[in-house]
Order: C-alpha cells, then structure tokens, then sequence
C-alpha cells in the first residue's frame, strides 16, 4: 500500500532530475557551440569569412552534442576592421530552438529557446593580406619564409 502512494511521486521526481540534467546539457552544448563561433571567427582574415567559419563551427558543435536544432549565429565582427597592432575581440551569439519534447517527455508540445553569448580576442599581431603579389603571381598570404 505504501509501494502504491511513493511510487507516482518518486517516478516524477526521477522525471523531474532527467529533464533538468538534459536541460542543462542543452544549456552546456550552446555555450560550447558559441565559444567555438567566436574562437573560429577570431581566426578569419574578413568579416565574411569569419561569419562563415563561426556558423560551420556552431553547427558542427551542436551536432557533436546531439542536438537537433539550426542554430542562429549572430557575430558582432567589428574587431576584424581594427588596425593590425591595436586589441580587439570577436563576440558570437548562437540561439537554438528545441522542442521540449527533446529536453523533457516525449510527445511534449512547444519548444524553447536557449541562448550563449562568447567573446575571443583577436591576435593583435594577426597577418594581414596586403595584396602583394611575387613574381609567379602568389599572393602575399601564400609566401612562406624560406623559400621553396
């Protein structure tokens, strides 16, 4: 009888534990998705390539995580317009959209969003293309010390 009246209330307390730890890997996962955004952004040359390397990598992270969402990648690139010596930083905003039927019980309805925001400094001393060409027509990006 006892069995009978704990039973229900400790099956929704294990319900209850699953669904904030698969939240808070939800959570986890974003964070990591914006960190790789913005540490590959930092890397990029331009502001366009940046915003697709960020995205790439943001997608890749949340998918290594097992999340099915698009993530929606927002970078704020205006460090990569700095003067090469001057310090800067690149900072990403990744938001997924999941279903809650995916974090909670399944069949659930309705979905939530679930936002991370992560800034990475840009090498000040980071190369730059100055658009020189040698005489076999490399770019300047292209040469390496050294010779052949």
């Amino acid at each position: 009888m006892e069995t009978a009246i704990l039973a229900p209330g400790l099956l929704l307390l294990l319900a209850l534990l699953i669904g904030i730890g698969r939240t808070q890997h939800a959570h986890q996962a974003v964070e990591a998705a914006a960190r790789d955004a913005a540490r590959q952004a930092s890397i990029a040359r331009d502001p366009r390539s940046a915003t697709a390397q960020a995205s790439g990598s943001a997608r890749a992270a949340l998918q290594r995580e097992g999340l099915r969402c698009t993530p929606v990648t927002t970078l704020d690139t205006a460090g990569l317009d700095r003067p090469v010596g001057t310090q800067a930083a690149v900072t990403a905003q990744v938001a997924c959209q999941l279903p809650l039927s995916d974090l909670l019980i399944p069949g659930l309805p309705g979905e939530t969003t679930i936002r991370a925001r992560f800034s990475s400094p840009i090498d000040p001393y980071r190369g730059a293309d100055l658009g020189f060409t040698n005489s076999e027509g490399i770019s300047g990006r292209n040469l390496s010390l050294g010779g052949r």
